[in-house]
């Protein structure tokens, strides 16, 4: 039974007591399981807590964490809260600069270092001032080493017992525009939404979590590391993109949840090997079809997940009906850093396409005069750290967080988001341009794996589309004629003024922490028509498919 108003430590400090044996993290390395009992990892923890307190860690002093997703990844975020000091996770995909900015503005005395494809170039400009804690991964440089610090100190004898009104946390934005802002996040808002997300998602000890998706996420953090803590559920991580396959089969997780991206690529896996049409008729035939549905939830690892979720970026329909298909009905939610990704949620009895759900528990939710989605709710933010002007930019007086995405609320209080109210650009004639709705209907077809909608100043909107892997294997002349076909038919459903001219197959892919887009998987649309401008206006006249 879940006691209101506790904060992570007093849950991991309970399992602690109940099932001090039992698994919390497993954690894969060079093909080889490692477990870590709920002891072991609070034994760890007030290790670690007592060697940043011997760094000179004071309370409310910050400490950051650069590394994918690992067993010490979620041990460090523990040892800070009992040191009293207040975690900034950086995004392994960050850029240099951006880095940098995070680690001065928060003033991060120690940065713990982990599992990273490559060693980032900021490790070289780091100030004087702060210390490095390396996890035990080949390749990590830094000035302490973790299997050291563990040896060396004993646990601390008063791990700190935080105030609900304290800040635990300091989640940089992915910086859209402009440098990333430092959201501070309290552990009454944290507790509060653990709490909710387990009695929505009916979580208990038996259910197991794969940790794949950046920690550094409001949204993965919340929804698997808290959770898990919360609930006492067993969280295991992939080793690397090569392993991943194997290891959700190893795993069987019974909650998974992923961005659009990773379901389309998912589907592109299943397609692979059944072409949609002949997957169709062989589900239309009772045995058979059940049969298949049972094969290819087993081979993607999925056959005992009980809950499906996508957010991050709109789901395309024709994805979410191709998994319905299969027995797996993935649920949307809505929610953004500032409200640790607490917003809305399609529960899986009622789930409405379309839509990224119902408010969530103890929140409240409006639409603005103006069309903007607006929450309040115990899980926003206290603020902007060291930025109170633009805190007041997005907290009304009401305590109401302006999103900057607009949306409808419909009859039955379902939320349909209509799009960023910032990304509306205006034409060339004056007409104003919505994007997000043409990129959902492109999106529609497989073929098309990154799209973005431009055209400021422009006489008509134009798409800048990334293909997916299976279509740049296809023929050219036959993948043309099925990007033309949408072409067409996306062009049927707008409006005169929202017809898109070209829609323009790039060379390059968009990946997370690049120039074009960021770590958490926001398109720079600014950026991306600023790169590709000289191809636009050489095409703003043409009609149909172009190549770059």
């Amino acid at each position: 039974m879940l006691e209101p108003m506790q904060t992570p430590l007093d849950y991991l400090y309970r399992w602690e007591n109940l099932d001090p044996h039992g698994c919390y993290l497993r954690q894969p390395c060079n093909g080889e399981w490692h477990e870590y009992t709920w002891r072991e990892v609070a034994d760890t923890a007030r290790r670690v807590a007592s060697a940043l307190q011997s760094l000179g860690v004071k309370k409310g002093g910050r400490v950051a964490i650069l590394s994918k997703n690992c067993a010490e990844w979620i041990i460090a975020d523990l040892a800070i809260m009992m040191a009293g000091a207040i975690s900034v996770p950086l995004f392994p995909m960050q850029s240099k600069e951006s880095m940098l900015h995070v680690l001065e503005h928060s003033e991060a005395s120690v940065l713990f270092l982990g599992k990273l494809d490559n060693l980032p170039e900021v490790i070289n400009d780091l100030s004087d001032s702060i210390t490095t804690i390396g996890f035990n991964y080949d390749g990590v440089e830094a000035q302490l080493k973790w299997d050291d610090v563990v040896k060396k100190y004993s646990p601390i004898m008063e791990p700190c017992r935080p105030e609900l009104e304290s800040i635990f946390t300091i989640v940089y934005t992915s910086g859209t525009t402009g440098y990333p802002k430092g959201v501070q996040h309290s552990y009454r808002a944290i507790s509060f939404v653990s709490s909710n997300n387990v009695k929505e998602t009916n979580l208990n000890q038996n259910d197991r979590f794969l940790s794949f998706l950046p920690l550094a996420h409001v949204a993965e953090r919340v929804l698997v590391e808290f959770s898990s803590i919360y609930a006492g559920c067993t969280v295991s991580f992939v080793e690397s993109l090569d392993t991943f396959a194997n290891d959700i089969k190893h795993i069987k997780p019974t909650v998974f949840g992923a961005v659009p991206r990773i379901w389309v690529k998912l589907q592109m896996k299943v397609l692979e090997k059944i072409p949609q049409e002949t997957l169709i008729n062989i589900l239309r035939v009772p045995i058979l079809g059940w049969f298949v549905k049972r094969k290819i939830r087993r081979e993607l690892g999925l056959e005992k997940v009980k809950d499906f979720i996508s957010g991050a970026a709109p789901l395309p329909e024709s994805v979410m009906i191709f998994f319905r298909r299969l027995g797996i009905n993935i649920q949307e939610l809505y929610g953004m850093t500032e409200n640790l990704a607490y917003g809305t949620f399609n529960k899986k009895e009622d789930i409405r396409f379309g839509t990224v759900g119902t408010n969530r528990l103890g929140g409240e939710m409006k639409i603005s005069d103006e069309g903007e989605i607006l929450f309040r709710s115990p899980a926003i933010m206290k603020g902007y750290y060291l930025d109170k002007e633009k805190t007041y930019e997005v907290i009304d007086h009401l305590d109401f967080y302006h999103t900057g995405d607009a949306g409808e609320i419909c009859e039955d209080g379902f939320l349909k988001i209509t799009g960023r109210i910032k990304d509306t650009f205006k034409t060339s004639k004056g007409e104003f341009i919505t994007p997000t709705i043409i990129e959902e209907m492109l999106s529609e077809n497989t073929s098309i794996e990154q799209v973005c909608v431009v055209g400021l100043g422009m006489p008509q909107p134009m798409a800048l589309v990334v293909l997916s892997e299976s279509a740049r294997s296809m023929p050219k002349d036959e993948l043309s004629n099925d990007l033309f076909s949408t072409y067409q038919k996306v062009n049927e459903g707008l409006k005169s003024h929202e017809t898109i001219n070209s829609l323009i197959v790039v060379k390059d892919e968009w990946v997370p922490g690049d120039y074009f887009m960021t770590p958490t998987l926001k398109i720079k649309r600014n950026e991306l028509f600023e790169n590709y401008r000289h191809i636009l206006d050489r095409n703003s006249e043409v009609r149909g498919v172009v190549w770059e």
